[in-house]
């Protein structure tokens, strides 16, 4: 008789493995961190014996339920800002705060109190992608829990990291450390396509390749995401992050929700996993994932909570019965996603969409002893039918609590017995994390005051691109400038654009709040016709410009949104202590240069009367790139005629205001 450390007795074991074993009762041996056997009592009890056995009662022995997609240290942002449209709660509330407080502490922290929800709902494996996640996989290890952590890579200035570059470095560092830990997966996170350029996808995808870690990205959360896609690189979403190599890595997808199916069997030929998250999708009114197509497709899609600031909470058990009652009312068939496909979803295909079903998902020998123990015997979860053998997976989905989760076991240690965490102390983390929400409270309420706070009410601001490198001079003509332009053998114009541009700045006596800017735009026709009008609003914000040579400029921090109402009004909103007006004339070009993308603009202006400039622009996301394009913008300007010792280092609001 072989000899094991404990044996779970007296249960009624579902197995979700490939046959979908039940047992009743059933027996689970463990033997260190893993799973030694599993089947009826009288037949493991004949081969097995333990110094420890417990008797479980009659409650259901599953897989420990897998969280395919979190945030996990946004515990401490929960209920900050609800109600609002995605753009506006992740750019307005969300990216603020993080700026001002997420640190090593905030997200040790965080992480805690998330590992103590997740276990007190069966969780035992978890998706992660945020900062400092090397943080993260510290206080999820403590807590005992296993981690699939990524590591955040995005265009914008991070808490952890000021540009593309040093968050890369920081990737690579956290995966070579956390490469063999015994709970922690690392992996890279590339935030989403709009958080993202082209490069910073391939480099993701390669680094990825390099180590064999996954990689968590958002994909086709949004309509709006799948709009600006197309419209600027003429494809949707799946297809452009395919030409950009993405799935050459073991992708794991959150959201997918607006996806075609041409698109769903993409992600199937590249075994990609999809993170299904339907409390996040409906609070933000993002759609419906098409999750029934997917599964019918054979790609692996697993339940995920999303982060605790957009859900409001980590219950994977809300979670699978939204899961399943979302496919049924989307497609229209009852059948849709039974009770036991959805419990699927949240363990062994779950584990599969996050490449770790090697190890977790479902209760198999040689896997690890990931596991919980439901008790199904409470008032809302009574009577039980035993008729139908898919009736507990029936009862798990469609009438369990969370709470009705009593023991969760991770890789063989005890997490929660009894209800009782053992690795955490619940009190302390409440109490810390309520300070956090007194700090943060005191910040926003501050921060009401300000104009960014009233442009986000006004509704539909979005952070443009965060920076960017510009230069101009002062030209005697915009019209040799132009017939330069067009006949530069370097330059490869990619659109033209001629609009006249009526701009009223709005100043404020405090020059932190930086300006509001009121744009309206004629488009102009080659024959002078007005082909459209488009107005809109732009804050920018507080002057933190840092010179290259000769003065070419990287620039601010930019929110636009949509004018939707008279100057007047904007007046009388925002109440600026004075407003400044400008009207001019604008070329616009899109043009490559030296493989580098530019926009040109050559300017004359009618009010006030400055004359002609010409103005070089690239959209940027980090130093060294913009060292590289600020080298390139001086050189364009000097094969336009223009002089680097002229090199205006104002923008046209101060070059105004200095008149």
């Amino acid at each position: 008789m072989k000899t094991v450390d404990l044996i779970l007795t007296n249960a009624i074991v579902l197995t979700m493995d490939e046959e979908f074993h039940t047992y009743n009762p059933g027996t689970v041996a463990v033997s260190g961190n893993s799973i030694a056997a599993v089947g009826l009592e009288a037949d493991v009890l004949k081969e097995y014996s333990a110094t420890k056995k417990i008797d479980c009662k009659q409650k259901v022995l599953m897989p420990g339920l897998i969280n395919a997609h979190t945030h996990v240290p946004m515990t401490l942002l929960r209920g900050l800002a609800d109600d609002l449209r995605l753009d506006v709660w992740l750019m307005g509330y969300m990216m603020p705060v993080e700026r001002e407080y997420v640190s090593p502490d905030f997200v040790q922290l965080g992480t805690k109190l998330a590992c103590a929800e997740m276990i007190r709902s069966g969780v035992t494996s978890f998706a992660d992608m945020y900062y400092f996640e090397d943080d993260v996989a510290k206080a999820t290890e403590e807590a005992g829990l296993r981690g699939v952590c990524g590591q955040s890579v995005m265009k914008f200035p991070a808490p952890d990291a000021k540009s593309f570059e040093e968050s890369m470095a920081m990737a690579r560092d956290f995966i070579i450390k956390w490469k063999d830990n015994d709970l922690i997966v690392p992996a890279i996170a590339p935030h989403a396509p709009y958080t993202c350029t082209a490069e910073i996808l391939g480099a993701s995808a390669r680094l990825a390749v390099e180590f064999d870690v996954p990689l968590h990205t958002h994909l086709s959360e949004t309509a709006g995401e799948v709009e600006n896609v197309r419209n600027e690189h003429g494809m949707p979403v799946i297809p452009y992050m395919k030409k950009h190599n993405l799935f050459d890595a073991k992708v794991i997808a959150a959201h997918c929700v607006h996806i075609d199916e041409g698109e769903i069997r993409t992600l199937q030929h590249y075994h990609t996993g999809i993170a299904h998250n339907p409390s996040s999708n409906m609070k933000l009114a993002s759609g419906i994932a098409p999750v029934k197509r997917m599964i019918e497709l054979g790609v692996k899609v697993g339940i995920g909570t999303d982060g605790p600031a957009s859900n409001n909470d980590l219950d994977m058990f809300e979670e699978m019965r939204l899961a399943s009652f979302l496919a049924k009312v989307s497609s229209g068939d009852p059948t849709a996603l039974p009770a036991r496909s959805t419990l699927l979803m949240a363990t062994r295909m779950g584990a599969e969409a996050l490449h770790i079903d090697h190890l977790t998902g479902s209760l198999t020998p040689g896997k690890r002893a990931d596991m919980v123990l439901v008790d199904l015997s409470p008032l809302h979860n009574s009577p039980r039918f035993e008729r139908d053998p898919n009736n507990t997976y029936a009862q798990i989905i469609y009438a369990a609590k969370a709470s009705d989760v009593s023991d969760v076991m991770v890789n063989g240690r005890w997490v929660m017995q009894d209800h009782q965490l053992t690795t955490l102390q619940e009190a302390d983390l409440l109490k810390a994390g309520n300070e956090y929400a007194r700090k943060i409270d005191h910040f926003l309420i501050n921060r009401e005051q300000s104009v960014l706070s009233k442009l986000i009410a006004i509704g539909g601001a979005t952070e443009e691109e965060s920076f960017e490198v510009q230069a101009k001079v002062a030209v005697p003509s915009a019209e040799k400038i132009i017939a330069a332009i067009r006949s530069n053998p370097e330059i490869n114009i990619t659109r033209t654009r001629h609009y006249r541009q009526f701009d009223t700045y709005m100043q404020f006596d405090d020059p932190t709040q930086g300006y509001v800017r009121y744009r309206e735009d004629h488009s102009i026709t080659e024959s002078g016709e007005i082909t459209g009008v488009r107005s809109r609003l732009t804050l920018i914000g507080q002057t933190r410009e840092h010179p290259f040579r000769e003065d070419v400029l990287l620039s601010r921090s930019r929110f636009l949104a949509p004018a939707t109402q008279s100057l007047r009004f904007y007046k009388e909103y925002f109440k600026p202590a004075r407003t400044v007006e400008i009207e001019k004339n604008r070329m616009r070009y899109l043009v490559i240069y030296k493989e580098t993308e530019f926009f040109i603009n050559v300017d004359n202006f009618d009010l006030p009367k400055l004359g002609s400039f010409l103005e070089v622009k690239s959209r940027t996301w980090s130093q060294q790139d913009a060292e590289k394009k600020a080298h390139l913008a001086e050189d364009l300007l000097k094969a336009l005629g223009g002089s680097p010792k002229d090199i205006i280092s104002e923008d046209y609001i101060g070059m105004v205001a200095s008149v």
